[in-house]
């Protein structure tokens, strides 16, 4: 008997089936997922990923925070002062100069802000961040970190991945493959994006050559933050009817393929998707906070940037209560390029230092104020450092040679400062570290070896490190 399929003239694929029938089921689930037909891939593993797994010893911490300074600020106006730019400004600079992106190399440019110096530490913060600055005796500043790449998305997709090329998993992918999640209604990898898609676009949060399951979920700016999170079918028993039938399906397509992993997989992002419905509604529902929280995390102020930032600083620490593994925020939209100031260095880093400081300070308080500072690791970074000579007269060139990040939460040795850069802060001598290096702690501080967490893939083991990485054991408590 011949094949139904063979009468019509364009057969329904499962593919069209799924896109007509599961409209309500939840854009997280299905727009990348189907979009780039990672339903038959070859070498994936461990689909589900829904539970947690075992580490390789104690975890310090259970869940990160990751605050993404996209566009690269600067690190000899933010937490690396440096008095020879004082003495020397406006003359020409002192050390040989790498080729930059622009090559449109200035004088030697003396940061517009005053230092001082915080806590019990006396660690020097930039009079742009008067609100983190309060919290200086619990954050490890690293001043000697490097990036191998001095482009935007190239230095993103480094920073995000631990390669400098499209295609790999993301950082949060990798900690939701190696750890599962703690959350069975919410998904472990989550960005919260402010308006601003980084340079490298979505693929700085991809899932790579790991199981769909594991790709980073975009909640934006808006209200619903998630495309499709409302059901469009008439009753809740009707959209639970087609996730069935879908299931299904599924099953059938995985005893008769042999990459069953993958299905396992599309399988858990509908069902993830379908709880979703009722978990997102409720996380994102900041009324239930009071008007002191909502004022201390600046969701009240005149700024916009303030507004957002501080709202997603919100989320992120409602995140970690309900088990999110890794949360990642992303710059607001606030009407200019990121803190990527190649012109008008003094206007712009202050617009940025404005939107993000004030959050930042109330989440790292509020995190020790309800018992989760100890059990978060917080990550506050971009993909590189800025020149400390101009670009033009005010504006400052990418620096990928020396920059500074700063760590807090469990497991780090507050009130440290490592590593250091020359006297204009232009490049790291000593305790040089490297975006491996970063990676390489924050999954220590997870309870994972980064040696010994991989992926088959093409042959080969792959990992977030590559043949890379030493843990930062000087910034550890």
């Amino acid at each position: 008997m011949a094949h139904c399929g063979s009468f019509i003239p364009h057969p329904t694929t499962r593919r069209e089936m799924l896109r007509t029938s599961a409209n309500g089921f939840g854009a997280l689930a299905l727009s990348s997922l189907l979009a780039k037909d990672q339903l038959l891939a070859t070498e994936e593993q461990g689909a589900s990923g829904r539970t947690n797994r075992k580490t390789h010893f104690p975890p310090k911490v259970k869940n990160v925070i990751y605050l993404y300074m996209d566009g690269g600020p600067s690190q000899v106006d933010s937490w690396d002062p440096k008095t020879r730019l004082v003495s020397e400004h406006g003359k020409p600079f002192g050390m040989k100069i790498e080729p930059t992106q622009f090559n449109n190399i200035g004088t030697t440019f003396a940061s517009p802000w005053k230092f001082q110096n915080y806590g019990e530490s006396g660690i020097p913060v930039s009079e742009l961040f008067p609100h983190i600055a309060k919290h200086v005796d619990d954050l490890a500043v690293v001043r000697s970190m490097t990036s191998a790449f001095s482009e935007h998305t190239n230095a993103n997709f480094f920073l995000h991945t631990g390669t400098g090329f499209q295609g790999r998993p993301s950082m949060g992918a990798w900690i939701g493959y190696g750890l599962g999640s703690e959350a069975e209604d919410l998904p472990a990898f989550v960005v919260l994006n402010g308006g601003l898609i980084p340079s490298g676009g979505l693929d700085n949060f991809n899932n790579g050559f790991l199981p769909a399951t594991y790709q980073g979920s975009i909640l934006g700016p808006g209200d619903p933050p998630v495309a499709y999170i409302q059901r469009s079918e008439a009753t809740a028993a009707l959209q639970k009817n087609k996730l069935s039938l879908l299931n299904k399906l599924d099953r059938r397509a995985a005893d008769a393929r042999k990459g069953a992993d993958q299905i396992e997989s599309a399988i858990a992002n509908y069902e993830l998707a379908y709880r979703m419905q009722s978990a997102i509604p409720d996380l994102t529902d900041l009324n239930q906070e009071s008007q002191e929280t909502r004022r201390l995390y600046g969701m009240e102020a005149k700024s916009k940037g303030t507004a957002t930032f501080g709202k997603q600083c919100l989320l992120a620490r409602r995140m970690v209560e309900r088990g999110v593994r890794f949360v990642e925020l992303t710059c607001p939209g606030i009407g200019h390029d990121r803190w990527d100031q190649h012109v008008n260095l003094k206007q712009g880093h202050a617009d940025n230092a404005r939107a993000i400081d004030q959050p930042i300070g109330a989440l790292l308080s509020d995190l020790k104020h309800r018992g989760l500072f100890n059990e978060t690791l917080i990550v506050w970074s971009g993909e590189f450092g800025r020149t400390p000579f101009a670009q033009g007269s005010n504006g400052r060139d990418h620096n990928p040679f020396g920059f500074s990040l700063w760590m807090a939460g469990g497991g780090i040795k507050g009130g440290t400062v490592h590593g250091q850069t020359d006297e204009y802060g232009y490049k790291a001598i000593e305790n040089k570290q490297e975006i491996h290096d970063l990676h390489a702690t924050m999954l220590h501080l997870l309870g994972m070896d980064h040696t010994r967490m991989t992926f088959r893939f093409s042959g080969r083991d792959m990992r977030l490190t590559d043949v890379h990485g030493h843990v930062i054991h000087e910034i550890l408590a």
